[in-house]
């Protein structure tokens, strides 16, 4: 029976994780389609600098990564640790760099004065943040994404181009 990500996810156990991620519709992620002879290379770009980008934002670590035509592979260091020591400023600026957050955070990252229960709502949300900051789905889920919206575009089509299948591996830390 399968088990939740959850349940297969110990950070106790291993902190090294091997992801992969397929291209659904048999689309192409990468490369050229031998039928069509229409290549996808320059996709690759996408997805490294999307990659790079991601570890300089989570507390996750890329130990090693391959794009291949239709998906991609990725060894992953989760370092909760690192999360942990974060302040509430620097959660903070990891998180809008990849989202809005709402408007309490973003006062407070600008450094304005607030009211204490404002300044509680901010501390929650950055609770909220660093967790999903060291989360393997968190990492997998930013990098798709965006992938898959300018893939979509891009062969003008709606719905997901990329579905996350993540397969751990668990190894010795």
């Amino acid at each position: 029976m399968p088990k939740t990500r959850s349940q297969q996810v110990g950070l106790s156990d291993t902190p090294y994780y091997h992801c992969i991620s397929r291209c659904v519709r048999r689309a192409f992620l990468c490369g050229e389609d031998s039928v069509t002879g229409k290549s996808f290379e320059h996709r690759r770009g996408w997805i490294e600098a999307r990659i790079l980008f991601l570890s300089q934002v989570f507390s996750i670590d890329i130990c090693s990564y391959s794009v291949m035509s239709n998906h991609l592979h990725l060894v992953l260091h989760v370092d909760d640790k690192q999360a942990k020591n974060w302040s509430t400023h620097e959660v903070l600026r990891r998180w809008h760099s990849l989202h809005k957050g709402t408007l309490f955070t973003q006062q407070f990252a600008r450094g304005e004065a607030m009211p204490s229960y404002a300044v509680e709502l901010v501390e929650r949300s950055a609770a909220i943040y660093r967790e999903r900051l060291s989360d393997i789905s968190w990492f997998m889920r930013e990098l798709n994404e965006p992938i898959a919206r300018q893939a979509n575009f891009e062969d003008e089509c709606t719905g997901s181009i990329i579905k996350c299948f993540l397969h751990f591996t668990l190894r010795a830390s």
